[in-house]
């Protein structure tokens, strides 16, 4: 029996099943309908909002083209104003979350090795192997054109054509996502403190917000001889320091895909021999002369694992970092919180719970370099989230122990 959730639904008054696949760990759908060309947007979005998931048996270009026609109607929904930072914050994830959720219920099978059975389908297993690994059928046979869920038994767990793995079914947002990742991955992003690109994977977040890195490469170091980064991510910041001539960096991550991805980063630019990417909640053993945190700026929930990047609950781990700080630099050493202030700006954090928050550390403040985001989103009128995000500073606070 499979350990994953399976989808279940009623085909040709049959009962039929696959494996489920959500990155964001939806649940899968309750009620599922089979769907084709000959769908209609409006229909096929009413019953997403009712909760109703449509299989897509037609044409692969035809079901992208009607979930971008959803998409513009659930775009067409009114939003609520509210002259509260904090209440247009909570608006905007709740419309969000909403929409993404309508969006997600157009669903698209997969066989076993990945390849899509469905008419004018592309040829996305190297993007799907990349966020969901190795299958174990290695077969390179193209998809079928027959366009419909054709090889998916009734819950045995194998292909009726005699594939071994299991078929399964994702939502077409999701699965056009992993396209976007994967170009992503292919091409990099640009970082001028490096002179290079940094490739991210899936489900790692993308250092496109370009400020905050260049605030680490600028801020004078207290030494050279060693460095910590919490939370590396992609690596980029690991990488900022080894370039300035950081001698030795340790860098971890507790996601096994940012570790993957730091790991491959550093190697591309020749610097796995300066730094040590390790698995571990937040701090690695021993101190250091600096230790450096770009934790998630926003305290509130996730809707999905890449978010976690952006969104921490309660400021989980802006606390861990405070809290763990001083214990672990060595004496005259710095901690570099890169930290946006936008979460003021939202109404969801003060800077004197910010403050209060170093001192009940045991830290103090010892210098702060600022810098204006310039993100498409800062002149974006139209955003909900607009007065913060033109207000919005990004901060590196340069920390130290305040008790000897």
């Amino acid at each position: 029996m499979s350990e994953h959730p399976t989808i279940r639904w009623t085909e040709a008054d049959k009962e039929r099943s696959a494996r489920w696949r959500s990155e964001s760990g939806a649940a899968p759908p309750k009620r599922v309908v089979i769907a084709d060309d000959t769908m209609k947007a409006d229909e096929a979005y009413r019953l997403a909002c009712e909760g109703t998931a449509l299989l897509w048996q037609g044409d692969f270009q035809n079901a992208r083209q009607l979930l971008l026609a959803m998409s513009r109607r659930a775009d067409r929904k009114p939003r609520k104003a509210s002259e509260v930072a904090g209440a247009a914050f909570n608006l905007h994830r709740q419309s969000q979350s909403q929409r993404t959720r309508a969006l997600a219920m157009i669903l698209v099978p997969l066989d076993s090795d990945y390849t899509i059975p469905l008419r004018r389908a592309p040829d996305m297993r190297q993007a799907c192997t990349e966020a969901y690994g190795e299958t174990t059928s290695h077969s390179t046979r193209p998809s079928t054109n027959a366009g419909q869920v054709a090889g998916y038994g009734a819950g045995d767990g194998k292909l009726l054509s005699g594939h071994p793995s299991e078929p399964s079914v994702v939502s077409l947002r999701e699965l056009l996502g992993l396209i976007g990742a994967h170009e992503w991955r292919k091409k990099g992003v640009e970082i001028p403190a490096l002179g290079a690109r940094i490739h991210p994977h899936y489900g790692v977040y993308s250092p496109v917000r370009g400020e905050y890195v260049g605030l680490v490469n600028e801020a004078p170091l207290p030494s050279t001889e060693l460095a910590f980064d919490i939370g590396t991510g992609t690596g980029v910041l690991a990488a900022v320091l080894a370039r300035r001539g950081v001698k030795h960096i340790v860098a971890t991550d507790q996601d096994p895909r940012a570790l993957a991805c730091a790991r491959e980063n550093l190697a591309r630019l020749g610097l796995s021999a300066q730094v040590e990417v390790v698995q571990a909640d937040l701090f690695p053993a021993g101190k250091a002369p600096l230790i450096v945190c770009n934790p998630p700026w926003i305290p509130a929930r996730p809707n999905s694992p890449i978010e976690r990047a952006i969104f921490d609950p309660d400021s989980r781990m802006l606390r861990g970092f405070l809290s763990g700080l001083a214990a672990h630099l060595e004496p005259g050493g710095e901690g570099w919180l890169v930290l946006s202030d936008i979460a003021e700006h939202l109404g969801l954090r003060t800077r004197d719970e910010m403050l209060a928050a170093f001192d009940a550390a045991g830290l103090k403040v010892i210098g702060r370099m600022d810098v204006k985001p310039h993100h498409p989103k800062v002149s974006d009128a139209a955003d909900p989230l607009h007065t913060a995000r033109a207000a919005e500073i990004t901060s590196l606070w340069r920390l130290a122990g305040a008790r000897p």
